[in-house]
């Protein structure tokens, strides 16, 4: 997929992906990461999503990654904070207290820009992506947080009746993705009120994703 359908969703206000209110999810799932205070949260394709200031609150450090710089923007005014702004390598870096945003494509990112992880919140990120780019983003995920836990959000539908994004993800293609490096569990899948863009009839499931070495 193009970085222009993205940059031209934003461009346009067509953005139908951003939740009006933090996830009911993360609030209800995120505990079972078992994080400590201050631990640093990484959040791919981040936007402008309302879930960073629900984890600013929590008390945990955010840094994500978000290719459009508006939404970067609008984020930083949504959030009431004025970031500083630098190149490091061939990203844009906007941050402020507690706050890292990397802004450019996620696959220039690297473990030694981002930093520590200890966890991943991925709401919106490996739906976004088309099949032939999922593995390469699961590999780099992994390769750049050290395997960190995860809460991955994701929905499942018949992809026939509708083209993505979001894109359906069932159980056995997540598995393929990721289970050499994690265990997962799922912990919630409920029908999609009203389907998924009013559209399709859609499931969400919420799961807990933990490196195979802390469960060996």
């Amino acid at each position: 997929m193009q970085h222009s359908f993205w940059e031209n969703k934003w461009k346009s206000g067509n953005i139908g992906f951003h939740q009006a209110q933090i996830n009911p999810q993360l609030i209800q799932h995120f505990q079972l990461l078992n994080l400590i205070n201050n631990a640093r949260v990484f959040v791919p394709l981040c936007g402008k999503t309302h879930d960073i200031s629900w984890l600013l609150n929590q008390g945990y450090q955010v840094v994500g990654a978000e290719l459009s710089e508006l939404a970067v923007n609008q984020l930083f005014i949504q959030l009431g904070l004025t970031p500083k702004i630098e190149r490091r390598d061939e990203l844009i870096c906007y941050s402020a207290a507690q706050i890292e945003i990397f802004v450019g494509d996620i696959f220039l990112l690297n473990s030694k820009l981002l930093g520590p992880v200890d966890a991943i919140y991925d709401r919106a990120a490996l739906i976004a992506l088309p099949e032939q780019i999922r593995i390469q983003y699961a590999t780099l995920l992994i390769e750049i947080t050290n395997t960190a836990p995860q809460l991955l959000l994701t929905f499942d539908y018949d992809q026939q009746l509708m083209q993505g994004p979001p894109f359906a993800l069932d159980e056995q293609n997540l598995q393929g993705y990721y289970c050499d490096s994690y265990a997962l569990k799922l912990i919630e899948r409920s029908q999609l009120t009203g389907g998924l863009k009013g559209i399709v009839a859609a499931t969400a499931s919420a799961w807990q994703l933990l490196p195979r070495t802390m469960t060996s």
